[in-house]
Order: C-alpha cells, then structure tokens, then sequence
C-alpha cells in the first residue's frame, strides 16, 4: 500500500471528502470536550454521565413495558441504564457484551446505579453477537445494537493512531457490523423494533450496513428512523455530530421487522 494510502494524509482526505468544508470545524469540535448528560435512576442511585446522542438511541428503542429486550453490545453500560427505566414490572433485559474485561466494567456500572429490585431484571451474557442467532431466533420485542466502529473521535485524541490508519480499517469493520446485524435481525420478534447505531463518522459502517439489510431482506422490515427526534437526516438514520448541537458522533437507524 502506497503512502498516499495510510496514514494521516489519508484520513485527512478521506473525510474532506465525506464532509467538504465543514471537516475542518467538525474536527475541531471533536477534539473539544465532550458534553456529558447525567442520568440517575432515583435518588438512591449515583449519577451516571453519558452523551446526550446515546440517551436518544437508547430511548429511540420505543420500550413498552413488560418487552424482553436485547443490548447487545452493553458495555460500558450507560445505554443499558436507560433501557432498564422502561422495562415495568414484567419487562426483562439482557445486556451483552462479548470482552470479558467490557463486561465486568459494565457489571460494575450496573450494580453500582440501579435499584436492586430493577438490577434483578437485567441479565449480563458473553456472547458472540455474529452467532447469536444460531442459538435463538425471534426471541426479543426490542434490540440496542450499538455497534464496534471506528471511533474517529479518539482517534483523533490519540493521533500517533492514526499513523496506520487505512481505508481498509472501515471496510472491515462494515463486515463485522453486518455479522452482527444481521444476526441481530433473525433474533428480534417479528413486529419488534431494532435501533442500530455507530459512534463512526464514515458512510461504511452507516447507512452502508443497513443498504446491506435491504438486499438480504428486503420487503422484511422498514425503516422508523423519523421517530427519532434531532440529529441530521441520512439516507437511512440520523447523524448527531458534535458542530451541531454539541453531541454524538453517533449514527442511529431504526427497524421495525415485519416478518
């Protein structure tokens, strides 16, 4: 692979082109301080810290109570707090994360701000998510797929990172978003909602994965990502970038199976 290829160069021109003029105050608004938002569960509990764009994925999942609900890739845990808040009295949720050393931080954050009797409704697994469907199918009403991605943001933080950087990279983590996916898919309930979100910048591992949901399964579901509120329109979702409003990256779709 030449330079020109690899490197920061080529990050650099990659997203110019994604984003034009505006890559320039994008990227300084991502290596600025993140917002943080607080959510405590009730006063019993201590505050918990996470960025507004992932509160609104997670409550974009549209609980009713009593669903049986997936997070499927939990950890650190802030979006499975927000899920817990609308399982109700007979709702249930499983929080999944595939990293052992993911998990036991997320278990940790789950333990130390729910109420126990809401802790009880919240079941932490290790599974692969790309395989996940071998072992269940249509068995959740409503699933949180915050998928493994780029992550340009730190990245950026940390820039001799980004000596390697490659096209390539993104590619590859499309074909494991995907795995997931789709997996993901065969797993939730006919008549039950998917959210799919990213914190990646790149088209790829965005309306990229999900144009690869309408050719495996076209005519099995629809895209609901209007319910979301905020955020930029896409081709299939939202975007939430932190030069307008403050909040993201993150890239969110919504799903609803119909078959």
């Amino acid at each position: 692979m030449g330079k020109k290829n690899k490197g920061l160069q080529a990050f650099e021109n990659y997203y110019s082109q994604i984003f034009g003029e505006r890559w320039e105050v994008l990227k300084t608004a991502l290596t600025s301080e993140k917002k943080h938002q607080s959510f405590r569960y009730d006063s019993s509990c201590p505050e918990y810290f996470l960025d507004q764009a992932s509160i609104v994925a997670a409550d974009s999942l549209g609980i009713v109570a009593g669903d049986s609900v997936l997070d499927l890739c939990a950890a650190p845990g802030g979006k499975s707090l927000i899920l817990s808040q609308y399982l109700g009295e007979n709702g249930s949720l499983v929080s999944n994360d595939r990293s052992a050393n993911r998990r036991n931080r997320l278990i940790r954050v789950l333990d130390q701000h729910l109420p126990e009797e809401v802790r009880s409704k919240v079941t932490v697994t290790g599974h692969d998510a790309c395989t996940w469907c071998q072992h269940q199918t249509e068995e959740f009403d409503r699933i949180l797929l915050d998928a493994p991605c780029s992550s340009e943001r730190h990245l950026l933080e940390r820039p001799q990172r980004l000596d390697d950087w490659a096209l390539g990279r993104s590619k590859r983590l499309a074909v494991t978003q995907w795995s997931i996916l789709s997996s993901a898919f065969l797993v939730l309930k006919s008549g039950g909602h998917l959210v799919y979100s990213t914190c990646a910048l790149s088209p790829l591992e965005n309306d990229g994965v999900i144009e690869k949901l309408y050719k495996k399964y076209e005519g099995r579901f629809e895209i609901c990502s209007e319910q979301i509120e905020g955020g930029e329109s896409t081709e299939y979702g939202k975007l939430f970038l932190p030069d307008n409003g403050g909040h993201g990256p993150l890239f969110i779709s919504k799903i609803k199976k119909l078959s």
